[in-house]
């Protein structure tokens, strides 16, 4: 499978990036961050995406086994944290969208884990990488390839 377009329009991707620093910076842990960008990536089938952060997740100290493990989150024991097990389930909630909303209970769990203002941010960064992995999956951007 070869890229379709190796063109991103600069002031989306501009745009784009500052959408995704701005959740990140909000959210204040760099580490979970990575998890939910991998986790919605993973839904989402996004090679380049799941590259990336897979990297800078082990930059920021994530341990192989919770990488490794992340695709089974709710069966790996008491590997990830509540606060973390809440977050992955709102980022999948809000990926799949199956049922069409993000269930109240999903939500709430999160907003037991996260102040008003950090669930904002986590909400938006699940919605920033949900748009890069759509803007990657469907240029066909390999696992290394150049986005830009």
């Amino acid at each position: 499978m070869t890229a379709r377009t190796k063109l991103l329009d600069p002031e989306v991707g501009t745009a784009m990036s500052a959408l995704s620093a701005a959740a990140k910076k909000g959210l204040g842990d760099p580490g979970l961050a990575e998890l939910v960008q991998i986790r919605a990536s993973q839904l989402n089938h996004c090679a380049f995406c799941l590259d990336m952060h897979l990297e800078l997740a082990r930059k920021h100290g994530e341990s192989e086994d919770r990488i490794q493990l992340l695709n089974a989150w709710e069966e790996a024991g008491d590997l990830y944290t509540e606060r973390e097990r809440a977050a992955l389930a709102l980022t999948e909630a809000v990926t799949v969208l199956t049922e069409g909303f993000v269930p109240d209970e999903v939500y709430e769990r999160a907003a037991q884990h996260f102040d008003e203002g950090r669930l904002a941010h986590l909400i938006g960064l699940i919605t920033v990488i949900n748009g890069w992995n759509r803007l990657m999956v469907s240029r066909r951007i390999p696992p290394g390839g150049n986005a830009w």
